[in-house]
């Protein structure tokens, strides 16, 4: 394993840990919006503005804006490869080019947030990001578009990458998962607003709005960075990778989130393609009502937003472990039960038309519920899974930690969509939430095998 340190200089200013003021007034989605005002006209009178809770209500915003920006040209994906004509292995690198850029980016990028400080970092990936919207209004032909779409990747791992490390990095560890669920929650909704705005505004006003809307919330994010968030003078030197790669707990978490994000990507993926296709296919046949299919993608967002900060507080007070087993169970759970939502919806006489939806069927109601339902779940499990990844990484790589955690998920988010499309083609879309299900299962229960095995049958409410 490589040979890993850590220096600090200490400075003139300094960051007080959230105060117990601040972390339950992030319990409510109107304390956000009222903290989040605060952090832009702060009162110098008021105790719960501190230096450590300004810097992270704007990586707060941070977050909000690089998932804004990811969200919305991912909605008007299938608008770019109508207008620029894309098919064959051209269309799929247009989703493919932003990922591959993701994948690679991770590693260097995440050695530069702990070699260097995690600010200036930061602000490149954010200055990246505004001149890549800028770049958007200029394409003109699809091998345009995907080399725009790769900066993009490279831009997006920065400043979410390095934002979530500063948070981790920020955050007083026995509130480090309540900070990271906060953190969480505006990204979520920054994925509400993406989905609902981008249509509307494409429609109304065409992509140069989009692109120049795009750039001016990044361009704040630059902002409120350059001016509130402090230099970070914690500097890794070495490659933090060759000791995180092998720290006992990080492998014990690996064991499940490697299965894990085979079920995540297949249920997540497959709840609006379910929902939308054709019920010769095996679907549920929304495909001409976009808005039912954008309510059923929002109500997992929702509820994700709304838990995560409190789920993450009571893993703070709980124990963070036993969050992740009981989210993952919860998730395997409910993925399940999906496909017999035509079932439960004709057993209770749900209606089948809906004001400004129309014709759908008995099964709309319970998929949103259940799509809800899986945002909860995952609400319990993925502040408390990050929090666990800060821990290891505090003091010896929070962004290789995170960087870790990041690659791990992409073998399964790659090759879950390959087996969902086989099944769906071949077997039965029903079949894809089954084996969704079964991957949650597996993921919990060699997470909690190897966690007993290795750290002793008192693991689960310890850690």
């Amino acid at each position: 394993m490589g040979l890993t340190w850590v220096t600090r200089r200490q400075t003139g200013t300094t960051a007080v840990g959230i105060s117990r003021c601040y972390r339950d007034e992030n319990d409510s989605p109107v304390a956000w919006i009222s903290a989040f005002g605060r952090a832009f006209f702060p009162d110098r009178d008021s105790p719960i503005v501190t230096d450590t809770g300004r810097q992270l209500r704007a990586l707060y915003f941070t977050r909000f804006a690089s998932s804004f920006g990811f969200v919305t040209l991912l909605t008007l994906l299938p608008t770019f490869i109508n207008e620029l004509g894309a098919e064959g292995f051209v269309l799929g690198l247009f989703a493919t080019g932003l990922t591959f850029a993701q994948a690679v980016g991770v590693i260097p990028i995440a050695w530069m947030g702990d070699r260097y400080d995690k600010r200036n970092v930061l602000l490149g990936g954010l200055g990246l990001a505004v001149a890549v919207y800028l770049g958007f209004a200029f394409v003109e032909t699809s091998w345009q578009f995907i080399g725009v779409r790769m900066v993009q990747g490279i831009a997006a791992t920065a400043s979410g990458l390095i934002a979530l490390a500063l948070v981790g990095d920020l955050a007083r560890e026995s509130e480090r998962a309540n900070t990271i669920g906060t953190s969480n929650a505006w990204r979520f909704a920054a994925a509400i607003g993406g989905t609902f705005s981008a249509g509307l505004l494409y429609d109304s006003f065409g992509f140069d709005a989009v692109f120049a809307l795009l750039m001016v919330i990044a361009a704040l994010a630059f902002l409120v960075v350059w001016l509130w968030v402090e230099p970070d003078d914690t500097r890794i030197r070495g490659f933090p990778f060759s000791d995180l790669a092998f720290n006992r707990r990080i492998l014990t978490m690996t064991s499940f989130r490697a299965q894990y994000a085979v079920a995540v990507t297949l249920v997540r993926t497959w709840v609006p393609i379910y929902a939308g296709l054709a019920a010769a296919d095996g679907g549920l046949g929304y495909v001409e009502s976009a808005t039912a299919v954008g309510a059923i993608i929002a109500a997992e967002k929702f509820t994700n937003m709304l838990g995560q900060p409190y789920t993450g507080g009571l893993s703070d007070r709980f124990g963070r472990a036993r969050f992740v087993f009981v989210g993952g169970l919860f998730y395997g759970t409910v993925a399940v039960v999906v496909p017999f939502t035509p079932a439960i919806g004709s057993a209770l006489g749900l209606p089948t038309t809906y004001p400004f939806l129309g014709t759908l069927s008995a099964a709309f109601l319970p998929l949103v519920a259940l799509n809800g339902l899986l945002g909860i779940a995952d609400s319990i499990r993925e502040p408390a899974s990050m929090a666990l990844f800060a821990d290891e990484g505090k003091g010896q790589g929070v962004a290789s930690s995170f960087g870790v955690r990041s690659i791990v998920w992409r073998p399964g988010s790659v090759l879950a969509p390959l087996a969902g499309g086989w099944l769906t083609t071949n077997v039965g879309i029903d079949w894809v939430f089954y084996l969704g299900g079964a991957f949650a299962f597996t993921g919990v229960f060699a997470f909690l095998g190897v966690l007993t095995f290795t750290h002793g049958r008192a693991a689960l409410s310890a850690w």
